[in-house]
């Protein structure tokens, strides 16, 4: 059986200030690795980005936007789906965010000042989907665990940035408490040697294709390699 391969967890250089290749690199490297599609998820506005925040909110949007427009504008040459979500950071958790789009941003000022439960709230409201990015991963930016089960719609339990199978042992564990899905993903920034991500019996369509794969089961989780 085809499975079509999706990278989950993706950084550019255009809006993330720890990546260190552009949109347009990221989209043909996984081209040529054969994947089928990637989900740029820049670090946002309280986490790791590159984007003045001085900057007015509809000029921080359009830049922070970059990450993903330089990837799309590549993809469709390529022949790669490109589709758009973001990484948010509350209380030294990470989220990675899908379904909403650049004109939802703009709308949206406030979400720079939410706590995870807002989040939450308004982001479902609007048909988003949660998924808590490496939830045991602890480092200097990350000084505790902090667990939301209640307030995310799944769990990453494969992360290749968490250079630690334990962390991903202990996410996996959490998701099957919860019943909560499962997703994977690279984190790639760049320097990654193995490649993670989900894959699908169908060629996705949009990221709403992408979140209703996920609600229904239809997907496997691609192991590193």
């Amino acid at each position: 059986m085809t499975l079509f391969r999706y990278e989950t967890h993706l950084h550019t250089c255009e809006a993330s200030a720890c990546a260190i290749i552009s949109a347009a690199e990221q989209v043909r490297y996984y081209k040529e690795a054969g994947y089928d599609g990637i989900i740029v998820t820049d670090h946002f506005y309280n986490g790791n980005t590159c984007i003045p925040k001085e900057l007015p909110w509809e000029d921080w949007v359009e830049g922070f936007y970059k990450g993903y427009e330089n990837a799309k504008a590549e993809g469709d040459k390529s022949g790669l789906s490109v589709f758009f979500g973001w990484e948010a950071k509350c209380r030294f958790a990470e989220f990675l965010i899908y379904g909403l789009d650049k004109t939802w941003l703009l709308n949206h000022p406030e979400m720079r000042t939410w706590t995870v439960e807002e989040q939450y709230k308004y982001i479902h409201e609007d048909g988003g989907f949660i998924v808590h990015a490496h939830p045991y991963r602890v480092r200097d930016y990350i000084k505790e665990v902090r667990l939301f089960p209640e307030y995310v719609d799944a769990v990453e339990a494969i992360n290749v940035g968490n250079c630690s199978d334990e962390f991903d042992r202990q996410a996996a564990a959490y998701a099957k408490k919860h019943k909560l899905p499962m997703t994977a993903g690279t984190d790639a920034h760049g320097i990654e040697k193995l490649h993670s991500g989900l894959a699908f019996q169908h060629k996705l369509e949009d990221i709403s294709d992408f979140i209703a794969s996920i609600k229904s089961g239809k997907y496997e989780l691609i192991k590193p390699r």
